[in-house]
């Protein structure tokens, strides 16, 4: 098998992983085989030390194992260029989980990981190039799976969610949410009937919910074309339910709270993403904005969710 020209498809890079790895078994370029990530066997991260997963936000073998095979192909093994990376997938991804777990800064980085600044410029490239996005979909592709779901969902519940900014927030990206008395930035995000994540929007909080969900549901409608409800709070109506429905051919449904009921109660559909959010929060990150872009903010959301998917797969193979 030639290793310098990989189909670019989703379909035959899924299915190419697993032969990759099996193929590794057989030669590599390393001599220090600490571990069976694709820097190891065909790179240049051979003569790196190892280390033992001692965090709680380590990964085990049994979740390693059904990570590996869904990472996205390195790019200097498609042919595209660039040299083969030096340091192990396995320690880099644990590296970005301790730091989303835990909320530490990125200097702070513990010794035992790769030095700060490679793990960083691993964690701006996964951001910039989209490949945090492509594992989590395939993450959820399988949890969806294992529930006995069909990979394309077909309905999702919208909220959002305020959250104070650190002083890293630039003003051109942060508001004053006036109903939650919040001042900082707003996650506006999509879940489906799992609570899965489908797409997110990080906007200024000062942006209000009808807004934000212009581009949240055209976002949603090009990454899954099969969705064709969405269920909503009493914050999303008006114009967004004819330009939901004409626009984007989506049923924008809106659950409200009776006007005689008091105190909390479990809305339809809506405690869904409200679940979610409660996933999101366990990451200490994720507890404020501390990210200068909106699209940093993002890609955390995107780790903090890969993690939830991930623990549950090792779950299910044990």
């Amino acid at each position: 098998m030639h290793l310098g020209v990989v189909e670019t498809n989703e379909h035959a890079v899924e299915a190419l992983l697993p032969l990759l790895y099996a193929f590794a078994s057989g030669g590599s370029s390393s001599f220090a085989r600490s571990c069976d990530c694709l820097a190891h066997r065909f790179g240049n991260a051979g003569d790196r030390p190892g280390r033992e997963p001692r965090y709680p936000s380590d990964m085990t073998d049994t979740e390693w194992a059904a990570v590996r095979g869904l990472l996205p192909v390195p790019g200097w093994m498609e042919g595209r260029g660039r040299r083969p990376e030096g340091y192990c997938h396995r320690q880099m991804l644990d590296a970005v989980r301790y730091l989303v777990a835990g909320g530490i800064t990125w200097r702070a980085m513990p010794a035992d990981f790769p030095p700060w600044d490679r793990v960083y410029a691993f964690w701006r490239r996964w951001r910039d190039q989209g490949l945090i996005g492509e594992l989590h979909d395939r993450l959820r592709d399988r949890v969806r799976q294992a529930a006995g779901r069909d990979t394309e969902p077909t309905a999702g519940i919208i909220d959002a969610q305020s959250v104070k900014g650190a002083a890293s927030v630039p003003t051109a990206t942060r508001g004053f949410d006036g109903g939650k008395k919040v001042n900082g930035r707003k996650r506006h995000i999509v879940v489906d009937t799992l609570g899965l994540l489908l797409t997110v929007v990080v906007t200024a909080a000062s942006v209000t919910d009808r807004e934000a969900a212009r581009t949240l549901l055209a976002r949603l409608r090009r990454r899954h074309w099969r969705i064709t409800r969405v269920w909503a709070d009493g914050g999303y109506t008006g114009q967004l339910v004819d330009f939901a429905r004409k626009v984007l051919q989506i049923a924008l449904t809106v659950v409200k709270r009776s006007d005689d009921t008091s105190g909390f109660t479990v809305l339809p559909k809506r405690w869904l993403v409200e679940r979610t959010f409660a996933w999101l929060m366990r990451s200490r990150r994720l507890a404020r904005d501390y990210e200068r872009r909106t699209d940093s903010a993002e890609a955390m959301i995107w780790w903090s969710m890969s993690m939830v998917m991930s623990r549950r797969l090792a779950r299910q193979r044990r």
